[in-house]
C-alpha cells in the first residue's frame, strides 16, 4: 500500500527537491491501494513539497463550453478523474479561475501562482499557469498515465503557435470564490489537438533526459522536465517536414540525435 512515507521516499529517490514545483497527472487505479485514498496521496505530496508548489489539474473542458458557458470555481466539477475531483475542492488548496484548464495549487505561493487565470483566452495562453510551469522549471509526474495526458505539451503548442489547434472564439463566464463574474472571449481546443499522439515524442524526450521513469505503487511513473522537454520539442518542430502529431508514429532519429540543449 502507498503511504505518505512511500510518497516521500519516491520523490526523494526521483531527485525532487522540497522546494520544487510539481504537477501530477494521475490514474488512481494504476497506482493501486493508497492509504487515505485521493486525500492521502495529496497529503503525501503536499507534506513533502513543504517549500515548493504541488499542482493537480482540475480541467472542465468537457463540461464548460458553448452549451454550458459558465465556470464556477467552487462548484464546477472536474471532468478528468478521481484525484482532480478531490483536489478541486480541498480547503488547503487554491483552484485557479481558468474556465477549462484550471489547476488546484497547494503551497505557500499557491494563490500568487494561479493569479490572473480569469483572463485566460485559450487553454494554455502566454503568461498563464501552464506556461509558468516552464518559468518554474517544474517537473510533471505522469502517475500511471502516458504523454497523451500531459497538458503541458499543449502549452508548448501554444508557445510555438501551431496552426489549427484552437477553435473560433466563444463567450464564457468565470465566477470566482466571492461570486464576482468575468466575461471572456475564449478559444477552446479544436477537435484535433494532436494529444492522442503525444507519445510520438517519447524516444526524443528520453534521448535528451527530458523524460525518465520510476515506479510508485503498481504504476510506472514518467518524470517530465519542462525545461529540457520544451527545448527538445521546439527543436523537433524546427526541422519537421510534417505535423509530428497528426498520426501515431516514431519521429525520425535524425531529427534529434545531434541535439544539444
Amino acid at each position: 500500500m502507498i503511504t505518505k512515507e512511500t510518497v516521500h521516499e519516491f520523490l526523494s529517490a526521483a531527485g525532487i527537491a522540497r522546494s520544487d514545483t510539481v504537477l501530477v497527472h494521475t490514474s488512481m487505479r494504476a497506482l493501486g491501494a493508497v492509504e487515505g485514498g485521493c486525500d492521502g496521496l495529496i497529503d503525501g505530496f503536499v507534506s513533502y513539497l513543504s517549500e515548493g508548489l504541488f499542482l493537480v489539474p482540475t480541467h472542465t473542458w468537457a463540461n464548460v463550453g458553448k452549451e454550458n458557458p459558465r465556470f464556477v470555481v467552487g462548484q464546477t466539477p472536474p471532468c478528468i478523474g478521481a484525484l482532480p475531483s478531490v483536489a478541486a475542492f480541498r480547503k488547503d488548496g487554491v483552484r485557479s479561475l481558468h474556465p477549462t484548464h484550471s489547476v488546484a495549487a497547494f503551497g505557500r505561493r499557491a494563490r500568487e501562482f494561479v493569479a490572473g487565470e480569469e483572463n485566460a483566452a485559450s487553454p494554455c495562453p502566454p503568461g498563464g499557469v501552464w506556461v509558468r510551469l516552464l518559468e518554474e522549471k517544474a517537473k510533471i509526474l505522469l502517475l500511471g498515465v502516458g504523454l497523451n495526458r500531459n497538458t503541458y505539451l499543449h502549452a508548448v503548442d501554444e508557445m510555438m503557435d501551431l496552426p489549427d489547434r484552437l477553435e473560433e472564439p466563444i463567450p464564457l463566464t468565470v465566477v470566482d470564490y466571492d461570486g464576482a463574474e468575468y466575461a471572456l472571449s475564449f478559444r477552446k481546443h479544436a477537435a484535433f489537438t494532436g494529444s492522442e499522439n503525444f507519445g510520438n515524442y517519447r524516444k526524443a524526450l528520453e534521448y535528451c533526459g527530458a523524460l525518465r521513469f520510476s515506479r510508485l505503487g503498481n504504476a510506472e511513473v514518467g518524470i517530465f522536465d519542462t525545461v529540457k522537454g520544451t527545448a527538445m520539442i521546439r527543436r523537433l518542430w524546427s526541422v519537421a517536414e510534417y505535423d509530428l502529431c497528426a498520426q501515431a508514429g516514431e519521429i525520425p532519429e535524425s531529427y534529434y540525435r545531434d541535439f544539444v540543449e
